[in-house]
């Protein structure tokens, strides 16, 4: 039996947040080696454990696997998150790559200044309300299915729920206008393995504090 996977990366959420939101939905266990300090990510950089000497970094299936998209979609397939077939999972690609490019906008917030970060945190409100929530608000009552894609749970689901809870700490009432988006919600976050991942004591990281972003900014040189 193979082992539990095994995440290399700082104590906090990043890039590494959907890794392990997808492993913890699945219901796979994994294991995780922080990066602490700026010689711990030297020192996997220096014994090739980094093939582009970046994290995040998975060790899974025997492989150390790096690049955020080709882990997620290597678990999404493995763990049958992934479509039955080429469409449904370009719809996944699709629906995925939405989230993503929102909850960059919001994992960038903590590291900027206060004038930025309000300037920003406006702008992510209204591109949620105006660009994304309606996309998913809008298939959900097109095709009238509890999940995004072919009636199933996907990642496409996963990654949307996290999206949702991250703009709901930027804004709490930010679904007040998509009502099948607050019932899909409810929905999701009661799916047996990610109401566990939702309770405390999970593996699921806190938003950044100024310690965390701190940590970072010396790790990473910036």
């Amino acid at each position: 039996m193979a082992g539990k996977p095994k995440l290399h990366y700082t104590k906090g959420r990043g890039k590494m947040e959907s890794i392990r939101w997808l492993l913890a939905a699945a219901g796979v266990e994994f294991e995780e080696d922080f990066i602490e300090t700026k010689e711990d990510l030297e020192k996997l950089r220096n014994d090739g454990s980094l093939m582009f000497q970046q994290v995040p970094m998975v060790e899974i299936d025997g492989m150390k696997m790096v690049q955020t998209r080709a882990i997620l979609n290597y678990i999404a397939a493995k763990h049958n998150l992934y479509g039955k077939d080429l469409k449904e999972r370009a719809w996944i690609d699709m629906y995925v790559e939405g989230t993503t490019d929102l909850m960059g906008m919001i994992m960038l917030l903590p590291f900027q200044t206060a004038e930025v970060k309000e300037k920003n945190l406006a702008l992510i409100i209204e591109r949620a309300k105006t660009r994304y929530f309606p996309v998913y608000e809008k298939a959900l009552k097109d095709h009238g299915h509890d999940y995004l894609v072919g009636n199933k749970l996907s990642w496409a689901d996963i990654h949307l729920l996290e999206a949702i809870l991250m703009a709901e700490e930027c804004q709490a009432d930010i679904l007040s206008a998509f009502p099948l988006l607050q019932a899909f919600k409810g929905r999701i976050s009661n799916i047996p393995t990610i109401k566990k991942f939702l309770q405390p004591g999970s593996q699921r990281k806190p938003p950044a504090d100024e310690k965390f972003i701190a940590r970072v900014r010396a790790i990473f040189n910036f």
